[in-house]
């Protein structure tokens, strides 16, 4: 990061902790009420894959597999992104999950769901944005500057660094 300026450093840093703000709030609202469940957002599914998630839906062993692994994916990814410890793993697991959710739903002409969306669109929505977003923290990491991977993953200092 030593390459960007302090501005560009504060606000790659900055996204990495908003996005990560919003995973783990939303995978906390999840945990702490006890009725939520991801059948009904399961079930709605349209597009290609729409067979193999309303099939998770169906299945209550699958089903309560697929609600601890939401819910608790999105507390650790969020945690990872906010703290800066595991980033790369927290970011690859935030745009696995971001995909999943993007073609379950799906934004395409003549899709029409249940559940409320929060806007009009077309091809493009908060899930593939966030993504896009999450892809652009892989590829310029901040944190190893700011964040515990600068000390997990400190460099190992040479006997010949030493000496000079």
């Amino acid at each position: 990061m030593e390459n960007y300026s302090k501005t560009q450093t504060f606000w790659l840093v900055a996204l990495r902790m908003l996005i990560g703000w919003h995973f783990l709030y939303e995978g906390v609202v999840k945990i702490l009420n006890p009725k939520w469940t991801s059948m009904a957002y399961l079930s709605d599914s349209q597009g290609w894959f729409a067979s193999i998630f309303q099939s998770m839906a169906n299945n209550q062993g699958v089903l309560n597999t697929v609600n601890f692994m939401n819910e608790w994916g999105l507390v650790l990814i969020g945690l990872g992104l906010i703290l800066g410890c595991l980033t790369r793993v927290a970011t690859i697991g935030g745009i696995v999950l971001l995909a999943f959710y993007y073609l379950s739903h799906p934004p395409f002409i003549g899709a029409e769901y249940m559940l409320p969306r929060e806007g009009s669109y077309l091809w493009i929505d908060k899930n593939l944005i966030e993504l896009a977003a999450l892809a652009v923290m892989y590829v310029f990491p901040t944190s190893r500057v700011f964040g515990l991977d600068g000390y997990i993953f400190k460099p190992k200092v040479t006997q010949e660094q030493v000496s000079i």
